[in-house]
């Protein structure tokens, strides 16, 4: 055989077994991927989420992201989506790097289940809200109210500000002090039941509103 032949024949074993070992490769990849299960969303932290501060919009964007992982590694109550966890409280500062489980979280208020009373879609969220005086007048209990969410804005460069109901007809789970503590004419913290929506509204509301206010159903 030539020296062009034999090259040639180097050539096209060579490739051959570049192919086999290809292939091998390949097929032990995906019977050890199938062995570590199918791929299932997860929520990761990528940032710390401190104890006793309920998570918002911006932890939503921010501190928690969703990852595909193997399920054989995804532990027990791992969140599947950011948003389960909106208006939720960890109970414990939770570190950068691990899985966000529905069992570090608790409610605003307390840690049991949903409060009976709250619909199909609703959640537990605490805002700081006026007008508490007004809902403590009434002469009993709060739990079970019905109140409305109204929004005073800002004035914005020329325009005027603008009062509106941001949510109608929510229930009011608990009412208790606010981040200055018990005193009258000052901020209350309100836990209302509301869908994800009203949450993020009213959320956002706190950071850019002049006032949150409640009132009272009739």
């Amino acid at each position: 055989m030539s020296r062009r032949g034999r090259a040639l024949a180097f050539l096209l074993l060579a490739l051959a077994a570049a192919a086999i070992a290809a292939g091998v490769a390949n097929g032990y990849g995906s019977r050890v991927a199938h062995s570590y299960g199918e791929l299932r969303p997860a929520t990761i932290l990528v940032t710390p989420l401190p104890a006793g501060r309920p998570i918002g919009p911006k932890e939503l964007s921010t501190a928690i992201e969703v990852r595909r992982v193997p399920m054989r590694f995804v532990p027990s109550g791992t969140l599947t989506s950011p948003t389960d966890a909106l208006g939720l409280i960890p109970k414990a500062t939770l570190p950068a790097g691990s899985y966000l489980l529905a069992a570090q979280l608790r409610r605003p208020g307390g840690r049991g289940p949903v409060p009976a009373g709250l619909g199909e879609g609703l959640r537990p969220v605490e805002i700081a809200v006026s007008g508490a005086d007004a809902l403590l007048a009434i002469g009993r209990s709060v739990g079970g109210t019905s109140v409305d969410v109204v929004v005073t804005k800002e004035p914005s460069g020329v325009g005027r500000g603008r009062t509106y109901v941001a949510a109608s007809r929510v229930p009011l789970i608990a009412l208790g002090p606010g981040p200055d503590g018990p005193g009258p004419g000052g901020l209350s913290s309100a836990t209302l039941g509301l869908t994800k929506h009203q949450a993020l509204v009213l959320i956002a509301a706190e950071n850019f509103a002049r006032q949150v206010t409640l009132l009272p159903r009739g």
